[in-house]
């Protein structure tokens, strides 16, 4: 995520430095290799949310036995790929 993040403050430094940088970095991005590494962040984003309101919960004392456990760390997983999906399914 912190990669990610970095591409992002290049895309926004692009973006207020002209048309030419913003064009050259659209280009890099359309790329499969840039493709797959944006779909890639915005799933580790998902993911990190995710699992962070799973910890939110957990803070409460609740769904700490180790079923529990599991079936929200599969819950987690899934989310997160539904999370992604839809954001791409939106932004296309």
């Amino acid at each position: 995520m912190t990669v990610g993040f970095i591409v992002f403050v290049v895309w926004l430094f692009d973006a207020a430095t002209g048309s030419d940088a913003y064009a050259m970095f659209l280009g890099a991005m359309d790329t499969t290799a840039g493709c797959v590494l944006l779909v890639g962040w915005s799933y580790a984003f998902f993911y990190h949310l995710s699992n962070g309101i799973r910890h939110l919960i957990w803070d409460t004392g609740r769904g700490l036995e180790i079923g529990q456990a599991t079936a929200s760390a599969w819950f987690v997983i899934v989310t997160s790929i539904v999370l992604t999906a839809a954001f791409w399914w939106v932004a296309s």
